[in-house]
C-alpha cells in the first residue's frame, strides 16, 4: 500500500475508499491484496489491543459494506478472501445473534465431528455465546494465529450450515419459501466453511497472500 505507516493502525473509512470503482480489475486485485498484507503485517507487528479491538468491531462503526467494497471480489483462496469471508462470517452471527445461534446449536446436535471443539463455542450456545465466538475469531486473525482463527471460523459455518438444513427440512411442508432461504443459507455457509478450510491450509503452507 503507498501509504507507510509508522504503527499499527486502523484503516479509517476513506482509506478504504481510495479504491472504491477502480477503473481497472487488476488494479483494482492489487489494491486488495496490498491493502490485506499492510493491514495484517502493520497489526501484528506491534498487536495493540486497541488497535485490534477497533478492528474486530470496524464494520459495527462504518458497515459492512465498506470492507466488501475492498476485499468482496478477491479469490476465496487469498489473504484479502480469507478476510472478507471471516467479516462476513460475523456479519452473519451479529445480524441475528439469536438465530444464528439457534441454528449453531442444531448443527452442534447433529453434526458428529470435532468442528464443536475447533469452533469453541459455549454448549450449549446462545446468543451472547456465538456473539463472543465472532469477536474472538475476527480477534483472533490480527493478534492470534491466523490458521486456526480462519479453521474456528470454518467450523462455525459448517455448523451453522448443518443446522440450516435440518431446519429447513422441518419448515418444508409449513413454511415453504423460509425452508428455501434457509436451504441456500445453508449452501452458501457450507461454500464458506470449505474456503476458509482452504485458506488456513495455505496459510500454514505459507502460500496465501
Amino acid at each position: 500500500m503507498a501509504d507507510d505507516f509508522h504503527k499499527p493502525t486502523l484503516f479509517a473509512g476513506h482509506r478504504f475508499d481510495v479504491f472504491e470503482g477502480a477503473p481497472d480489475p487488476a488494479q483494482r486485485t492489487r489494491a486488495a491484496h496490498e491493502t490485506a498484507q499492510a493491514l495484517l503485517a502493520r497489526v501484528r507487528e506491534g498487536a495493540d489491543p486497541a488497535v485490534v479491538e477497533r478492528l474486530v468491531h470496524f464494520t459495527d462503526e462504518h458497515g459492512l459494506e465498506t470492507v466488501a467494497e475492498l476485499w468482496s471480489h478477491t479469490r476465496a483462496e487469498t489473504l484479502p478472501g480469507a478476510l472478507w469471508r471471516v467479516y462476513l462470517t460475523r456479519a452473519f452471527i451479529t445480524h441475528d445473534a439469536t438465530e444464528s445461534s439457534w441454528l449453531f446449536q442444531r448443527g452442534v446436535d447433529e453434526l458428529g465431528t470435532i468442528d464443536p471443539v475447533v469452533a469453541g463455542a459455549a454448549d450449549p450456545a446462545g446468543p451472547a455465546d456465538v456473539l463472543e465466538l465472532s469477536d474472538l475469531i475476527l480477534r483472533g486473525v490480527f493478534d492470534g494465529d491466523l490458521a486456526i482463527a480462519l479453521e474456528r471460523a470454518a467450523s462455525f459455518c459448517r455448523l451453522a450450515a448443518r443446522g440450516s438444513t435440518s431446519v429447513a427440512n422441518d419448515l418444508e411442508a409449513t413454511e415453504p419459501e423460509r425452508a428455501e432461504r434457509l436451504t441456500r443459507r445453508a449452501l452458501r455457509l457450507s461454500s464458506m466453511a470449505d474456503e476458509l478450510t482452504a485458506a488456513a491450509r495455505l496459510w500454514n503452507d505459507g502460500t496465501l497472500d
